[in-house]
């Protein structure tokens, strides 16, 4: 995820990060711009094409459909964004409940169990670096101390996170069948260990469940229509300035639908979605200090 400083214009105006719209829209720029000019030259040149022709009125359908693509994009930015959104959430509410159950074992644990301690401190932090990679599809990429824990070893052809959160909670149970934890102690920790599959699950509804594939098709192509058409009819009022004004208004509608795209799936490895590594290192350094 991108850090900056929301109050600093200069940077943002005159910064190209990889991220920006511009450096993935400029070869579709160059050629918009060689249409424009091409229709320009046609009209002008070698039809010399009146201000009373008929072909002037095709701005007519511009005016009527810009409000029309102006709620589509609106819509579309917002629901994308509804889904980032959550997903923060989520991964905030992994994050505190992370830090919530280790402040409880830490608390109910005796400090001189030192097996049930680690194996706390190790898999909480687990979990989360499990979920993180379960939603970018890829396989776990962490060394475990298999000596030490091997109750710890992970099937790579299940499901990752299920698995840890399983292994904690069954640890959890025999702790209380072994009258380390009593029962109140028990109903305490459970609503942190429930908490973390429900958040898994709601992670991949966001995952698995994209914006409509006939919708999104739609909006590109409607786009697409709509700027094509452009020089066509405002060449008689612009001239040849038609070429820089259509490409800065394919500019504009092109990036909203980019950047829907982009974050709509929050889970990703784009610049611009939620930190997910980020905050899996902050649960693991939170974690290792509290059992400290």
């Amino acid at each position: 995820m991108i850090s900056y400083n929301t109050k600093d214009w200069l940077s943002v105006l005159f910064n190209f990060h990889k991220a920006d719209t511009f450096r993935k829209l400029f070869p579709m720029m160059i050629v918009i711009s060689l249409y424009s000019w091409g229709v320009a030259y046609i009209e002008v040149e070698i039809l010399k094409l009146s201000q009373n022709s008929t072909v002037k009125n095709v701005s007519i359908m511009h005016n009527l459909l810009g409000f029309a693509i102006s709620m589509l994009l609106v819509f579309r930015t917002n629901t994308a964004y509804d889904r980032w959104w959550e997903g923060r959430k989520l991964w905030g509410s992994l994050t505190n409940n992370s830090r919530n159950l280790a402040v409880k074992l830490n608390a109910i644990l005796e400090v001189e169990d030192n097996i049930n301690r680690n194996f706390f401190r190790k898999s909480i932090p687990l979990y989360a670096s499990m979920l993180r990679d379960h939603l970018r599809s890829e396989k776990t990429r962490l060394a475990l101390d298999e000596i030490d824990h091997p109750e710890l070893e992970i099937d790579q052809t299940r499901h990752l996170p299920n698995q840890v959160a399983s292994l904690m909670l069954k640890r959890t149970h025999d702790l209380f069948r072994n009258k380390k934890i009593s029962g109140d102690q028990l109903i305490t920790l459970n609503n942190e260990l429930t908490s973390f599959t429900d958040i898994c699950g709601a992670c991949e509804r966001i995952k698995n469940t994209p914006i409509p594939y006939s919708y999104s098709v739609f909006i590109k192509k409607f786009i697409f229509i709509y700027v094509i058409t452009l020089p066509i009819g405002f060449v008689f009022n612009l001239g040849y300035l038609v070429i820089p004004v259509v490409v800065f208004v394919f500019y504009v509608l092109a990036s909203l639908e980019l950047i829907a795209e982009e974050i709509e799936d929050p889970f990703g490895g784009d610049a611009n979605d939620v930190p997910t590594e980020k905050l899996s290192q902050n649960i693991k350094l939170h974690v290792n200090e509290i059992f400290s």
